[in-house]
């Protein structure tokens, strides 16, 4: 499988993203050097949609099958697509605060450690549905990793259309969220944009 070891901060700071929409608390202190030459049209749609792709840890062919996904859905492509990037399971499991970030999220649905309805998915693409009961498994919750997902997530806000609790690594989806309910700094029209040329 492919996997980018680029550090985090360093690409972050490339696509002018905060590390806090990964879950990742650092600041890094240098100055991106590029940060004042003129991008073309061009390298500001590919940038938004690197942004996104590196924000859902999602590769290229995966991200444009759920590009032509969207675009056969009803509606705004743009929003149909981020939509389902919230709703993909590693997502869902970093918003419940049942991990510290979305890669740790991703590794925890690896591990078999998630239930969905109450059936083990190890699926981290797996699209979640409203009315899913997503929960930690019953004998992995007593693990120490979950006791300090606890401490490091507990301040965190959790988005409006889930119903979370924390202390039995238990949720419910109450509804599919809205574009507004995404608080991603993505401009999804750019990415329609690129793809659409």
């Amino acid at each position: 499988m492919a996997v980018n070891r680029t550090p985090v901060l360093k690409r972050c700071r490339s696509l002018g993203l905060e590390p806090s929409y990964l879950g990742y608390d650092k600041k890094s202190n240098r100055q991106n050097t590029r940060a004042g030459k003129k991008v073309s049209e061009y390298g500001m749609q590919l940038r938004e949609k690197q942004k996104a792709k590196f924000i859902y840890g999602v590769l290229e062919k995966p991200f444009r099958n759920y590009y032509e996904k969207a675009d056969s859905m009803q509606g705004m492509t743009g929003e149909n697509l981020m939509i389902m990037l919230e709703r993909r399971l590693d997502s869902v499991i970093f918003r419940m605060c049942f991990a510290r970030t979305r890669r740790e999220a991703r590794q925890i649905v690896g591990h078999k450690h998630v239930l969905v309805n109450g059936k083990v998915v190890n699926v981290p693409s797996y699209l979640i549905k409203a009315g899913d009961v997503i929960e930690i498994k019953e004998s992995a919750r007593t693990m120490q990793r979950y006791k300090d997902i606890a401490e490091v997530t507990g301040g965190r806000l959790v988005p409006e259309w889930m119903d979370v609790d924390l202390d039995n690594f238990k949720g419910t989806i109450k509804n599919l969220p809205t574009r507004e309910m995404i608080d991603v700094p993505v401009d999804e029209m750019l990415i329609v944009e690129l793809y659409s040329k």
